[in-house]
């Protein structure tokens, strides 16, 4: 008779110890890098949100043929007050501090649309700006800049601030300027070297 072998399947306990190991080890050396990228897209999170708003006041503002407004605010409740500082925004046809509360209707404050800071990974995530408010007019111009100034809005994370060029977190400006062009640019590029620089 023969003897048949039957060959021996799966791992054995030493080489399923030598895998964990690797992987550990590639783990440890990811998760900085993985860290800097989920700050990164909270930012970038955040200050698209805010172009969007933005983008959408104007569009509004040349759809209506009206003033749109688009209001930076400390909270979404009927409490709320124009902050340069958090990331929620309202844009309305009229007044919506201490009616942001409200939902999206064409009855007064005229609540187009809201943000909060909440929604998505933009929590935590603070803004910087002079210009809390911003009107558009139906020619799709902000009307609350003189002309050939622009509105700066710098998006960041305060607790991580590593923004300056060379540093880890990329923080991100978004430019308004009195003619009502928008864009979003990465303050550690320059102009002139790079189409995304400021």
């Amino acid at each position: 008779m023969l003897n048949t072998l039957h060959s021996q399947r799966g791992t054995t306990l030493i080489e399923l110890l030598i895998g964990m190991v690797i992987v550990a080890i590639l783990f440890t050396m990811g998760a900085p890098s993985f860290s800097e990228w989920i700050q990164n897209t909270r930012i970038r999170s955040a200050a698209e949100s805010i172009l969007n708003g933005l983008q959408l006041a104007r569009t509004e503002a040349v759809r209506r043929n009206a003033i749109v407004r688009f209001q930076l605010v400390d909270n979404l409740t009927n409490a709320c007050t124009l902050t340069s500082a958090r990331p929620n925004w309202v844009v309305s046809q009229d007044d919506a501090t201490g009616n942001c509360g409200k939902e999206p209707s064409d009855t007064a404050p005229r609540i187009i649309q809201k943000h909060s800071s909440t929604e998505g990974s933009a929590a935590g995530i603070d803004v910087s700006t002079v210009n809390a408010l911003l009107t558009f007019n139906g020619l799709g111009r902000a009307t609350t800049l003189a002309a050939g100034s622009n509105a700066v809005i710098t998006v960041s994370n305060p607790e991580i601030d590593d923004c300056m060029p060379g540093g880890t977190m990329r923080c991100l400006r978004i430019v308004v300027s009195s003619a009502g062009q928008v864009r979003m640019c990465n303050p550690a590029f320059a102009r002139a070297d790079n189409p995304q620089g400021c």
